[in-house]
């Protein structure tokens, strides 16, 4: 039996910075801005593929509580950098009205490439996501956690929804990011592999071919991390509100923990086809932490309320061992009332009733979600 992982986790967000005037996207911010956000946080903050986004991540945290808190520095640090400048930032996967043939992108070698390489696909990627990481050190480990953890990555897709606009239009999506996502190539659910070794064969197929340089063009839903030893989820929306993020982020860890357990006791979670993972993958993209998931099991929708009644219990165990059984119990609230994507409707349709044009009804969302930020 391999020894017990660290669990150790990391969490990067993805943030779009608007104009405090117009609401609208910076196009292209002031240098200095970005400057500023690394005197005040260093390299825990970079540009992104658009000029619009920067990126933030964490330290490595053994607890839920202490990634949260260094999120909220994270993110009073670039609120405050993004005030001098007239802007703000937000944390929602796609801005409500702006549009991507109007953004820049940032002028790197690797940035170019991508252009150059995937076309109209990656010039449209005005979308931000979260990502999680959870050291798990053994690699083969690494693997078999990863194929079994997939099923649950719909739940928190869920969670997470914060795009239901694009371009100024309700897409009728709780997550849009993903439309415009699963346009690249090598995204969505993993392969079901057997070893570390059968996953590095495949990178080597691929790069021998000439259609990869490394493991780092593989954009799965989740994946062994290229740059540490770790598994990252990476098919969640940004969280508008850090106790949304937390939420998900424990109910992540405890899950490795839950299934580390059952390995350990030669046990583990039924593997399912991807078809039937991929079916709730689009559940959860078109309705969102208010609609309904298959439960394979029972092989029968059920809401998303129940199915975080039964995460809850079957995850307390270890979320109490380690200690992140509060930010889990927030799942229960994401359920009942919705994620950053249901709030971000409400305050659309109570801007057009109070007689608002659809114009300021976007920029009424652009303000909640302003104000959710550091919220």
């Amino acid at each position: 039996m391999t020894d017990r992982p660290t669990l150790t986790m990391g969490v990067e967000e993805e943030y779009l910075i608007v104009d405090r005037e117009t609401r609208d996207l910076v196009q292209t911010p002031d240098p200095a801005f970005l400057a500023a956000c690394n005197a005040a946080l260093g390299d825990q903050v970079t540009g992104e593929y658009l000029q619009c986004q920067i990126e933030i991540g964490t330290k490595p945290h053994r607890q839920v509580s202490d990634a949260r808190a260094e999120l909220v520095s994270l993110r009073k640090g670039v609120a405050d950098a993004a005030a001098a400048f007239g802007y703000a930032p937000i944390a929602a996967s796609t801005h409500p009205f702006a549009k991507w043939r109007e953004q820049t992108h940032t002028r790197k070698e690797r940035y170019d490439e991508l252009r150059n390489d995937l076309g109209q696909a990656v010039r449209r990627l005005l979308i931000c996501g979260m990502h999680i990481h959870i050291g798990i050190e053994d690699e083969d480990l690494r693997i078999d956690l990863m194929n079994q953890i997939t099923y649950f990555l719909p739940h928190l897709l869920a969670l997470s929804t914060s795009s239901p606009f694009w371009e100024g239009d309700d897409t009728g999506l709780a997550s849009y990011r993903l439309t415009v996502f699963d346009a690249l190539p090598r995204t969505g659910l993993p392969d079901q592999l057997s070893s570390y070794g059968e996953y590095q064969r495949l990178v080597g197929q691929l790069v021998k071919a000439g259609c990869i340089e490394d493991s780092s063009k593989i954009w799965w839903d989740i994946r062994p991390s290229s740059k540490f030893p770790t598994v990252e989820q990476r098919v969640t929306d940004v969280c508008s509100l850090v106790d949304d993020a937390a939420a998900i982020a424990a109910v992540y860890q405890s899950l490795m923990a839950y299934l580390y357990r059952l390995k350990s006791q030669n046990l583990r979670w039924r593997m399912y086809p991807n078809t039937l993972i991929a079916e709730n993958r689009w559940q959860a993209q078109r309705h969102g932490a208010t609609g309904k998931l298959i439960d394979q099991g029972r092989g029968q929708m059920a809401s998303m309320a129940d199915l975080m009644e039964e995460l809850i219990e079957i995850l307390s165990p270890e979320a109490e061992m380690l200690g992140c059984k509060a930010e889990l119990l927030h799942i229960r609230r994401i359920a009942r009332e919705g994620s950053s994507a249901d709030r971000q409707r409400a305050r659309y349709r109570a801007a057009l009733e109070n007689g608002a044009s659809e114009r300021e009804a976007c920029v009424a969302v652009v303000d909640g979600l302003i104000a959710e930020f550091t919220a």
